[in-house]
């Protein structure tokens, strides 16, 4: 599967700054959502390839988001790399049972998720 469009969900405009270059500057075209209820709004208008998932946000947080996704069936197929600064073990374990197929802490190694991702296509 291609990787090409990437929906970024982080309520921090600096980290969706950062994503956002460094996706685009290895040719991805990039949407971005502050929240949960962004998310499934860009999730309508336009299905991503890769959904890069932070953790800790106001409402809904991310693994409570990456169950969701997981759990309509027209978004079940999309990837969700969770990217957060929780760093724990059980944090890890707990996002990839919400369903995630990689869990990268930040700051985020760029090298390192192009090669997650490259891995995925």
């Amino acid at each position: 599967m291609a990787i090409n469009k990437v929906l970024v969900v982080d309520d921090s405009k600096t980290e969706q700054m950062f994503m956002t270059d460094l996706l685009q500057r290895n040719g991805f075209s990039v949407r971005t959502a502050d929240n949960a209820d962004d998310a499934f709004k860009r999730l309508a208008e336009e299905k991503p390839d890769l959904i890069l998932m932070d953790v800790v946000m106001p409402g809904q947080n991310g693994f409570q988001l990456t169950r969701a996704i997981n759990r309509t069936p027209e978004y079940t197929d999309i990837p969700i790399f969770i990217c957060t600064s929780k760093s724990l073990e059980t944090d890890r374990v707990w996002g990839m049972r919400q369903g995630a197929r990689e869990y990268i802490t930040k700051p985020v190694n760029g090298a390192e998720l192009m090669a997650k991702i490259k891995a995925l296509g």
